[in-house]
C-alpha cells in the first residue's frame, strides 16, 4: 500500500492521541515506550493539543512528528524526532556531546507492518535530521530495549548500529530493563 509521509499538524491531536494510544495498547508496549495507556488515556484535551502543536510543522522546530497516512486519511504509524544539543538535556542515556537528533515513539499499527511505511517514517525522520543547520546534526540515535529484537532488527536494516551504550531504566516503566543506544552517522560529504 503507498502512505503518505508527512508531519502533524497542530489541529490533527485528535488523530495523534488516538495512534498514540494505539501503540501504548500494542503487546510489546511495555518494552518499547516509556509510558502505559493507563496513564495516557487519563490525560486532558490541553495536553494532546500542546503535544501535537509542539511536533507540528509548525512548532518549534525542536520536535517533529512524522506519520504514515493511508489513502482513506488513517493513520498508520508515527516516529517522532528530537533535536539534542550539547547545551541542552538528554532525553535518556549520557549528556549530548554533540549535535544530534533523538528518535522516539516510533510505532505503525500491527496491520500495516512488512508494508514498508516504516521504511518511509525512517526516510523521513533521518532526511529532516541531515537538513537541520545552525549547527548540522553529527548523527541520529534511538533506544531499544534488549529484548525488543524486532525492532532492533529493523533499525540495524536500516543502517543503525550499537553505540556500546547502554542505560538501565531506574523508575516507572520499564524499570530494570536495558535500554541499547544504537545511532546513525552523517554520511561523508
Amino acid at each position: 500500500m503507498d502512505y503518505s509521509i508527512r508531519t502533524i499538524r497542530a489541529d490533527e491531536w485528535e488523530k495523534a492521541r488516538e495512534l498514540r494510544l494505539a501503540a501504548l495498547q500494542d503487546p510489546i508496549a511495555h518494552l518499547a515506550f516509556l509510558d502505559t495507556y493507563e496513564d495516557a488515556v487519563t490525560r486532558p484535551d490541553s495536553f494532546w493539543q500542546e503535544r501535537a502543536a509542539g511536533a507540528s510543522d509548525t512548532g518549534p522546530g525542536e520536535v517533529i512528528q512524522f506519520v504514515a497516512e493511508a489513502p482513506d486519511g488513517r493513520w498508520v504509524g508515527s516516529v517522532t524526532v528530537l533535536v539534542e544539543r550539547p547545551a541542552g538535556d538528554a532525553v535518556l542515556g549520557a549528556a549530548v556531546k554533540v549535535d544530534q537528533t533523538h528518535v522516539v515513539g516510533v510505532f505503525v499499527r500491527p496491520e500495516a507492518r512488512g508494508s514498508g511505511a516504516i521504511d518511509g517514517l525512517f526516510r523521513a525522520a533521518v532526511e529532516w535530521s541531515w537538513a537541520l543547520s545552525a549547527p548540522a546534526v553529527e548523527r541520529v540515535r534511538l533506544y531499544v530495549h534488549e529484548e525488543n529484537e524486532r525492532a532492533a532488527a529493523f533499525y540495524r536494516r536500516f543502517g543503525f548500529v550499537a553505540s556500546g551504550e547502554r542505560v538501565t531504566l531506574e523508575s516507572g516503566v520499564g524499570a530494570g530493563g536495558v535500554e541499547v543506544e544504537y545511532e546513525l552517522s552523517r554520511p561523508a560529504a
